[in-house]
């Protein structure tokens, strides 16, 4: 049994006239004890949301409308107030892409965290105080019993954004739901974020469902990956074979539009993939990527999306397999190296 499974998971919003847009579409998504695994795709993939609908946060008017997310065997969608509040607290910790738009900016950073140490484990006044500036220092913030006086503002980003690692560690919570926590920051300090995470998981043994646009920052710090399109899974693997064998069209495109480091260090912009990520209202039978995939043919419109076997612990939703000869798949691979 996996720490987390999430089964056929389907949200959606209301439209015009009665219509129900669906943002995402029957989605199986798993995450083993300890294990980091990264959900990749271009923005309005339904990535943040899946991640949302695991804390039971999808944003309203939407819903969760079909489907099962399960913590360690338990139903999470059929918690009530108090045993989702006890979750929330204890087991799942969240950091969100904003660090400033997740603080509040009238209170000081070490009465943040005291605060969420009282709430959740109880803790007296002087004691979260006393734990607030132990657990800034934990996460590389220096001088931090002068930073737990500090307001946000006046910090950088990167170090906001280890204060919602403390606070959303706090509790030493099993699974980690990290959705887009590098996107406001520089190169440098994305990978000390990046490292820290992996300390953390190192030191705890706690699992992450790392949500990203940048294959880049999902190289570094995952073992699987599930790349997301249209509200639709549409790969999974594990990373090495998914960056170096991809299946699907799109995993491609993605992985082709990375930059790359030239033999002088600079950086060479890749071509970017063409046309646009579906609307909500957008009604695509068949395969969703097929409007911009250059190998569409007329049976895609048929496609059901689901994802089938294509290697060891690799699935596709792609039943055209248009890199599936090892040949091709080497010549790729070179250029990439």
């Amino acid at each position: 049994m996996s720490l987390l499974e999430i089964e056929d998971l389907r949200i959606e919003f209301p439209g015009a006239d009665d219509e129900r847009l669906v943002a995402v579409k029957g989605v199986d998504l798993a995450v083993e004890q300890g294990e980091v695994v990264g959900l990749v795709g271009e923005s309005g993939s339904g990535k943040s949301l899946t991640c949302r609908a695991v804390m039971r946060m999808v944003p309203e008017p939407g819903a969760i409308s079909a489907g099962s997310v399960r913590f360690d065997g338990e139903d999470v969608l059929s918690l009530g107030t108090s045993k989702l509040r006890d979750f929330r607290a204890h087991s799942v910790g969240m950091i969100y892409q904003n660090p400033f738009g997740s603080l509040n900016p009238t209170m000081k950073i070490g009465a943040q965290i005291a605060e969420t140490l009282k709430v959740n484990k109880g803790m007296k006044r002087d004691a979260a105080k006393k734990e607030a500036v132990a657990l800034l220092d934990r996460v590389g913030i220096e001088d931090p019993e002068r930073r737990a006086r500090s307001y946000p503002h006046e910090l950088s980003g990167g170090m906001c954004q280890r204060v919602m690692i403390a606070i959303s560690t706090a509790s030493s919570p099993r699974l980690m739901l990290a959705d887009e926590p590098t996107t406001a920051l520089d190169v440098t300090t994305q990978a000390q974020i990046l490292k820290l995470l992996g300390k953390m998981r190192a030191e705890e043994g706690m699992a992450m469902l790392l949500v990203s646009h940048d294959f880049g920052v999902i190289a570094q710090a995952c073992d699987r990956v599930a790349v997301m399109y249209g509200g639709h899974i549409v790969e999974t693997g594990p990373v090495e074979t998914i960056y170096h064998e991809p299946e699907h069209p799109y995993t491609r495109a993605l992985l082709n539009s990375v930059p790359e480091l030239d033999s002088a260090g600079n950086v060479q912009r890749r071509a970017a993939l063409a046309g646009h990520p579906p609307e909500l209202a957008d009604v695509i039978p068949g395969c969703v990527f097929a409007p911009r995939c250059e190998h569409a043919r007329p049976g895609c419109e048929e496609v059901s999306m689901k994802l089938e076997p294509v290697g060891p612990d690799h699935a596709s939703a792609c039943p055209v397999r248009p890199y599936a000869n090892a040949g091709a798949r080497a010549a790729e691979k070179s250029e990439r190296v």
